[in-house]
C-alpha cells in the first residue's frame, strides 16, 4: 500500500413499527423501556461523548453473560465506527500488527534471521538466513516450525501471527521447537538486529547484458538499495535492465517516489485531495538510470506502490510494462499512531497516473499482456521474464 506514515509525513417510523412488530412475532421479549425514547436528533459536540458513555454503561450493567475485555470492547467500538466509512482500506490496527508492519517498512527488526514460508500442507518452514542467529543455533532449511516460547504453531497460524512472535526486542531469547524429519528439536536463540534487503539483484545468466531488478517492497531503504543495485550491475556489463514488480503490494508513496526518480523525468503521480485538491509529484533530480533501456514486469499482486512506478514509467514512455494486469489500488493512508501502540489507516487522498488515468478498481494493462500459471511457477518457467529478455534481444 501506499502509505504516508503521519509521525513523521494510511423513513423510518413505520420501518421501526414493522422491526417491532417483527420481534415480537419471533418471540423476543423487549423491556417496556425500549418504547421510552427521546426525539431523534443529530448528535454533535459533547453529546458525542454523552451517547458513547451512555451505551457503554448500559450495556455493561445489564448484558447477561460474561463481559468482554475493556480493550476487546474499545478495539470492536473503533472497528465498528471506521466500518461507517464503507472503506476497506480505512482499517484499525492492533499493537502486534502494527509493530510488524513498521519493521517492514523500516527494513530492520529484533529477530531470529530466518525467512517463513507456508508449504501447500499448511506448515509453516524455516529458511534461515546464512551467518544469522537461527542458523548459528542451527536451524537447517526445511524445518518445520512448530511452536515459539510454548505458543503453538499449527495448520491454522497466519504467517504474520508466527512473525511476530518471533520477533522482539534484541538481544533477547527466543524458544523455537522444529520438526525435521519427524524428530522434534528445540533452539533458544538471542534474537539480533535483522536487516531485510527490499531490493535484490543479479546478471541474467540467458542475457549477460540484461540486470534483473526485484523490488518486493517499498521501504524507507529501498532507494538506496536500489542506487547500489544499479551501480553494481553496471559494474558487472549490464547494458539494459529488467524491473520485477510482481506481488509488490506497496509500501511508503516517497519511497515510491524515489524509485521512479531513478528511471525517469518529469511527473510521478498526481494526488487527488479532499475538496477536489490535485498535487503533483515530480521526479527526483538525482536518477540514476535514466539512460537504460528498461522493461518492467507486472502482474495481479503488483498493487499501490507498485502501481504508482509502474504507472509513471508507463505513461512516460520510458519503459515496457509486461505481465498481467494490476491490482488496481490508488488511495493513499495515513498511519495514525495511537497511544496503546496501535494504529488507524485512514484514507486521505486517491492517486492517478502522470496522464490522469485512474487506478483504483482498475489497475494497469500491461503493454504487452503475458500470462505466468500456476504450473508455469511449479516448473520453473517465466514467460513473463522471458518475454521481458526478447523485447530487447
Amino acid at each position: 500500500m501506499a502509505m504516508r506514515i503521519s509521525f513523521r509525513r494510511m423513513a423510518g417510523i413505520l420501518l421501526v413499527g414493522l422491526l417491532i412488530e417483527a420481534g415480537f412475532l419471533a418471540g423476543l421479549l423487549i423491556s417496556p423501556l425500549v418504547i421510552q425514547l427521546p426525539r431523534p436528533g443529530v448528535v454533535e459536540g459533547a453529546a458525542v461523548r454523552q451517547l458513547l458513555d451512555e451505551a457503554w454503561n448500559q450495556v455493561e450493567s445489564q448484558f447477561y453473560g460474561p463481559l468482554p475485555s475493556v480493550q476487546t470492547r474499545i478495539y470492536g467500538a473503533i472497528r465498528g465506527m471506521l466500518s461507517a466509512f464503507n472503506d476497506p482500506y480505512t482499517v484499525f490496527v492492533e499493537p502486534p500488527a502494527t509493530q510488524l508492519q513498521s519493521d517492514q517498512l523500516s527494513g530492520k527488526f529484533g529477530g531470529i534471521g530466518a525467512g517463513l514460508r507456508r508449504e501447500e500442507n499448511g506448515q509453516i518452514v524455516l529458511s534461515p538466513f546464512p551467518n544469522q542467529p537461527a542458523a548459528e543455533a542451527g536451524v537447517e532449511e526445511g524445518d518445520i516450525l512448530t511452536s515459539v516460547d510454548h505458543h503453538s504453531i499449527t495448520n491454522t497460524t497466519s504467517l504474520d501471527d508466527a512473525s511476530i512472535l518471533l520477533r522482539g526486542d534484541v538481544g533477547t531469547p527466543v524458544t523455537v521447537q522444529v520438526d525435521r524429519r519427524s524428530a522434534l528439536l528445540t533452539f533458544t536463540i538471542a534474537r539480533a538486529e535483522i536487516n531485510t534487503p527490499s531490493v535484490t539483484w543479479r546478471i541474467l545468466s540467458q542475457a549477460p547484458d540484461t540486470g534483473y531488478i526485484a523490488i518486493s517492497i517499498f521501504a524507507d531503504t529501498t532507494k538506496d538499495e536500489l542506487v547500489h543495485a544499479i551501480d553494481d550491475l553496471r559494474s558487472h556489463g549490464a547494458q539494459r535492465l529488467i524491473l520485477d514488480l510482481r506481488d509488490n503490494g506497496g509500501g511508503l508513496l516517497d519511497a515510491a517516489v524515489d524509485v521512479a526518480s531513478q528511471f525517469m523525468s518529469g511527473t510521478v503521480l498526481i494526488e487527488s485531495q479532499r475538496g477536489g485538491h490535485e498535487v503533483d509529484y515530480p521526479a527526483r533530480s538525482d536518477g540514476v538510470a535514466r539512460d537504460l533501456p528498461l522493461t518492467v514486469l507486472v502482474n495481479h499482486g503488483t498493487a499501490s506502490a507498485s502501481e504508482i512506478v509502474a504507472g509513471a514509467i508507463q505513461d512516460s514512455h520510458r519503459g515496457v510494462l509486461i505481465g498481467d494486469q494490476t491490482y488496481g489500488k490508488g488511495s493513499v493512508q495515513n498511519i495514525l499512531p495511537l497511544s496503546d501502540g496501535s494504529s488507524l489507516h485512514v484514507t486521505v487522498a486517491q492517486w492517478l497516473t502522470p496522464n490522469h488515468r485512474q487506478i483504483s478498481g482498475q489497475g494497469l494493462i500491461p503493454d504487452i499482456v503475458v500470462g505466468r500459471t500456476a504450473e508455469d511457477a511449479q516448473a520453473g518457467r517465466d514467460p513473463q521474464l522471458d518475454q521481458a529478455i526478447a523485447y530487447h534481444s
